[in-house]
């Protein structure tokens, strides 16, 4: 049976993954450090699942990974784990690099020794996939979209902290010959998004009758990625990319911040109306700006696309509604999630 050793397997993007992998019957084995973001609650499902091994746990503790990896013997290490929200980055820096750049640099070293000492078959097919996002590349004008050969110009403490760890990952590549894969998304949404971000966020406000906060004129673009697409993405490049590349995944579906909380609202007002009738796009407000908010981010995945063969299935229509209808009958999960440190409150201000 394949292993992986997944890093950050609880929350958003690698709580999706596990579920998805443990499904089609690979074994994983999850290592996540329980951050704000990280959420037993996502993995309820795989309590039971023989094939599903959680530990608690920092990808920057050497010597807890060097254990699972003498221990499991994984087929492939994939790093899902980082801070990810560029408010919190505004707000503390220093756990963006501590976690992005430190902990990166600190698994790489243990998964390059570890790679080292296998031997034959099982040495050609180890793989270290490296999961990062757009934002490394900075902001676009009104066209153009970033490709894999985009110069990096990280604009936030976030993006900084990302650009660093991928060019760990290139340099543990060339340096040592660590099999590496990276892959740079743009702006995921699904089940279990957790609720700081613009989609979960502006579902949990609206339901509660509050504002929706719309940074400056709402008219930052972002390609936004479902995120089943985005893991049958991770599963493409990891069974058939080539060795030491990068590969931008992307929805084709660039959007208006403004034009998805309008997007969600007329699907609110379709399964949950208001009480009193109004619309709930009457609930958007528009607030400050983030500071040093990039304008516009578009991908480029041609180069999955005529290599891997992968594009994605959903629209943004189809995954907005299904995303909506998820929150809608999980509430209970949400609520949980509020329970701990987050509010709902504006972050990302103190800058």
């Amino acid at each position: 049976m394949t292993t992986w050793m997944v890093t950050g397997g609880a929350g958003f993007i690698g709580g999706n993954f596990v579920l998805d992998a443990v499904r089609r019957g690979f074994r994983v084995v999850n290592l996540d450090a329980l951050t704000y973001a990280g959420n037993r609650d996502t993995l309820a499902s795989l309590d039971r699942e023989s094939n599903h091994v959680f530990v608690h746990g920092d990808i920057g503790d050497r010597a807890l990974v060097n254990v699972l990896l003498a221990e499991h013997r994984p087929d492939a290490v994939l790093n899902f784990a980082a801070e990810s929200h560029v408010d919190r980055s505004i707000d503390g820096p220093a756990a963006f690099i501590q976690t992005n750049v430190v902990g990166t640099l600190a698994l790489l070293e243990a998964v390059r020794d570890y790679w080292k000492g296998l031997e034959g078959e099982a040495a050609a097919r180890f793989r270290f996939l490296h999961v990062s996002t757009d934002e490394v590349y900075g902001s676009l004008g009104e066209t153009g979209k970033f490709s894999e050969t985009t110069p990096y110009a990280p604009n936030s403490p976030y993006s900084a902290s990302k650009a660093a760890s991928d060019h760990l990952v290139r340099a543990f590549h060339h340096t040592y010959g660590l099999p590496t894969l990276t892959t740079n998304c743009s702006n995921n949404y699904g089940p279990y998004h957790f609720p700081e971000k613009l989609i979960p966020l502006v579902i949990a406000k609206a339901l509660a009758g509050e504002p929706l906060p719309v940074y400056g004129d709402g008219k930052q673009v972002r390609d936004w990625l479902f995120v089943t697409d985005h893991c049958a993405a991770i599963r493409a490049v990891l069974e058939k990319g080539r060795i030491g590349e990068t590969y931008n995944v992307g929805g084709n579906a660039e959007m208006q911040n403004i034009e998805v909380v309008r997007a969600i609202c007329a699907l609110l007002d379709q399964r949950r109306p208001r009480a009193d009738g109004l619309p709930r796009a009457s609930q958007i407000t528009h607030v400050a700006d983030r500071p040093g908010h990039d304008r516009r981010y578009a991908i480029d995945a041609g180069k999955l696309r005529d290599e891997l063969d992968w594009e994605p299935r959903y629209s943004f229509e189809q995954g907005i509604a299904e995303t909506v209808d998820w929150y809608l009958a999980n509430q209970d999960w949400v609520q949980r999630v509020l329970d701990g440190s987050y509010r709902l409150e504006r972050i990302g201000v103190n800058a």
